[in-house]
This record gives structure tokens, C-alpha cells and sequence, in this order.
């Protein structure tokens, strides 16, 4: 299992260059989080199925008991505590309309279709969320039964049982983080750019850049836009997986060093697409000839292949545990900015002497340098380290206003304890 330390970084997980997409994709699906989560899915649901045997009769069998417990035993402690509320309130619910229904009317077409009906509206209004269909299959099974009280009273204590299995498996063997997962789908949506920085660098060098190929480019990063939304998903279950985990210290800290590091290459993302299409349109109007001289194509590739090293630097950054590794790779990304700004320059003088031979499209190659820069001022240090502590400071904020007594409670014992007062609190 991947644990988190005291620093800025996070778990890394290295993926060879070379390998293709599927394979990575097959990897990342037999990681150890996976695994751990199926045993320990497979275990809280026969652990529940046994406990209710013990409890209640053999017949029928108390099926109810371990698909609770599976429902309830979710990839983080802070699914399973959510998760295992709203599941016991939306039994409890169906089971009270079906009691009311078989005491008014009993079983008939149209009082199975009002009691659907009236689960489902009921549902929506105690917030049972994606639980809202077990209101009305709790109150369907009831209703279906004879005896109606003893099997509403059979179906709540087994969802109890399911669901208090599930919460003391999550609170003995503590749930998988999953930064890792996380950190590889960053470092896949990095590598993806850099892929197409690289590509459009050796586009350029050829001289002639057929209008398709430019095209092309473009629709390779609209489809990042994609990728972005995996990551994302992804990201959500590894912020919850930190959230309340008695394995990981300073979760906060590194929910919020991944989600801020994922807000930066979503703007560099929308800034190489707009790239791109300036690229393209500029392909479109030099049909006939080359897009750049000889020596701007030859520039432009150096520094895409540089850009493609800072993104994929920075993406390393933000996914390293280790300290001495996490220098190393701030190391790397210092000076894969310096020398793309140095080669930012010498390009940018470049293309000032061919739009004073060639003034046609100029406004282009200005797009291209403003896009470039915005690129590298997302990756700046400098200004991950502003944009880290503003968000810190801001959930601060807000966790103080939700809880302005526990928040002065913490700086009490931290004033007696002499330590110096953290910039955020563990929400």
C-alpha cells in the first residue's frame, strides 16, 4: 500500500515510455488497490452472511445481510460511512410504506403500483441518493410476504448487520489509497501532451506542413478534453480514499497538491489546443509553401520538445512521494523551463525577422509566442507554490466557518503543545 508523508509529493508510479495504451490500462486494473479491494469486499460480505445466520433464522436466507456489507464496504472509509447511512435510512423507509400499505389495503395490482410509486417520491425527498430503488425493493418484499411485520423486521436487521460489518471492516483494515492509480493517470495525461508536442515539433521540421496533418494535431488535443475527465474521476476517488484514512497524514495537503497540479495541465491542455488551431490555420493559409524557414522549424522543435519535457516534469513533481526524489524532479523542471524560455527568445526573434519579410498571418505567429508563454507561466514554480497556498488557505477558511469551535479548539492545543500554526485543517 501506497502511504502519504509530511511533504508536498505524492505516490509515483513509473510507466515506461515504450509501452502501449492497453497495457497500461491492464496494469493500472491489477494495481494492489484493486486486489486489496476485492478481498476485502469478498470477506465483510461472507463475515456479514455468517453473523446474520447466527442472529436470525436459516430460512429465507439473510441474502440481505452481504450485499449490504458489499455496498457499504466502498473503495474509501469516507464512501463506506456515507454509503452505509443512506442504505440502512433507504431500507428503513420501503419497509415503513410497505407496512403501511399491507395494513390499509394489502396486495393488489394497483396497491404494488402506489407503493413503487410512492417509495420512489419518498426517496427523492430523505436523500437516500443512489439508493432511491432500494426504497421501493424494500418496500416491494415486504409487501410481497404474508407475515409483513416479521419480514420488514428481518430485512432491517440484516441491512444493520450488513452495514455494521461493513463499517468495522473499513475501521479494522483500513481502506486502499488510491494515489497511485491517481498519479498514473496523471503521468498518462502529461505523457499524451508531450506526445503531441513532439509530434507537431517533427511536423514543423519536415518544411511543409500538409493542412490534414495540422488537423489532425488538433483533433489529438480536443481529445485530451477526454483524457482530463478520466483523470478527474479518477482524482475524486483518490481525495476520498485520503479523507478520514487512519494510514495517511496530511491528507489535505496532498489532496490538494494533486488537484491544484491537475488544474495547471487542464489549462496547459486548453492552451496547446488553442496551439493547435493556431498552427492549423496558419497550415491552411500556406498551403503551397513552408509554414516556417528553415531555421524557426528547426527552433520550434527544440522547444516543443522542451515544453513536452517541462509538462511531463512537472507531472512528475506532483506524483512523487520521496522527498529527495521530489527535489530531483523539481530539479528537472527548473531547468526544462530555463531553457525553453531561452529558446522561447531566440525563436521569438526568429519569427520578428520573418514577419518583416513575410507580414501575411502575423497576428498568428504572435498567438503562438502568447500561447507558448501562458504555458510556461502555468508551469512557473513560482506559481504552483502561490496557487497551493491560496487553496490552502482557502479550505482553511471554510472548514473554520463550518466549524468555528473545533477550529479554535485545534489552535488552542497547538499553542500548548508550541507548535507553529498549519495553514490548513484536515477537513
Amino acid at each position: 500500500m501506497l502511504e502519504c508523508g509530511e511533504g508536498f509529493m505524492i505516490g509515483h508510479l513509473n510507466v515506461m515510455p515504450d509501452v502501449s495504451a492497453p497495457v497500461i490500462k491492464l496494469v493500472r486494473r491489477t494495481t494492489e488497490p484493486v486486489a486489496a479491494q476485492t478481498l476485502r469486499s469478498t470477506a465483510a460480505a461472507v463475515i456479514s452472511f455468517v453473523v446474520a445466520l447466527m442472529v436470525l433464522p436459516p430460512q429465507p436466507a439473510p441474502l440481505t445481510a452481504p450485499l449490504t456489507a458489499l455496498l457499504v464496504v466502498q473503495v474509501t472509509l469516507y464512501a463506506t460511512l456515507t454509503t452505509g447511512i443512506r442504505r440502512v435510512n433507504s431500507v428503513i423507509v420501503g419497509v415503513l410504506i410497505a407496512i403501511g400499505f399491507t395494513t390499509l389495503v394489502g396486495l393488489t395490482w394497483w396497491s404494488l403500483g402506489l407503493t413503487i410509486f410512492s417509495s420512489l417520491i419518498v426517496g427523492r425527498f430523505v436523500r437516500v441518493n443512489e439508493f432511491v430503488p432500494e426504497v421501493a425493493i424494500s418496500a416491494m418484499l415486504v409487501l410481497g410476504v404474508s407475515q409483513a411485520a416479521s419480514a420488514a423486521w428481518h430485512r432491517v436487521l440484516e441491512t444493520l448487520i450488513g452495514a455494521g460489518v461493513g463499517l468495522l471492516f473499513n475501521l479494522l483494515f483500513a481502506p486502499p489509497v488510491w494515489t497511485q492509480s491517481a498519479g498514473a493517470s496523471i503521468d498518462g495525461l502529461a505523457r499524451g501532451m508531450g506526445r503531441v508536442f513532439r509530434t507537431m515539433g517533427a511536423e514543423i521540421a519536415e518544411g511543409h506542413l500538409p493542412f490534414p496533418h495540422a488537423a489532425a494535431r488538433l483533433h489529438e488535443a480536443r481529445r485530451l478534453d477526454h483524457d482530463i475527465v478520466q483523470v478527474d474521476a479518477s482524482l475524486r476517488q483518490a481525495e476520498d480514499s485520503l479523507r478520514m484514512n487512519p494510514r495517511v497524514r496530511e491528507g489535505l495537503l496532498s489532496r490538494v497538491v494533486l488537484r491544484t497540479g491537475l488544474d495547471t495541465l487542464e489549462i496547459c491542455a486548453v492552451v496547446l489546443r488553442v496551439l493547435t488551431r493556431s498552427l492549423t490555420d496558419l497550415a491552411k493559409f500556406r498551403a503551397e509553401e513552408s509554414l516556417f524557414p528553415p531555421d524557426v522549424s528547426a527552433g520550434l522543435q527544440e522547444l516543443f520538445e522542451q515544453l513536452a519535457e517541462a509538462i511531463e516534469s512537472f507531472a512528475r513533481l506532483i506524483t512523487t512521494q520521496v522527498a529527495a526524489n521530489g527535489e530531483q524532479a523539481e530539479e528537472r523542471l527548473t531547468a526544462a523551463l530555463a531553457t525553453s524560455r531561452l529558446t522561447r527568445d531566440r525563436v521569438a526573434e526568429m519569427l520578428l525577422e520573418d514577419v518583416q519579410e513575410h507580414p501575411g498571418q502575423w497576428q498568428l505567429h504572435g498567438a503562438l509566442l502568447a500561447e507558448i508563454d501562458r504555458i510556461l507561466d502555468e508551469l512557473d514554480l513560482d506559481k504552483r507554490t502561490e496557487r497551493l497556498m491560496q487553496e490552502l488557505d482557502r479550505r482553511s477558511a471554510d472548514v473554520s466557518e463550518r466549524h468555528p469551535r473545533l477550529a479554535a479548539l485545534r489552535r488552542r492545543l497547538r499553542g500548548e503543545s508550541g507548535t507553529e500554526p498549519r495553514p490548513a485543517v484536515e477537513a
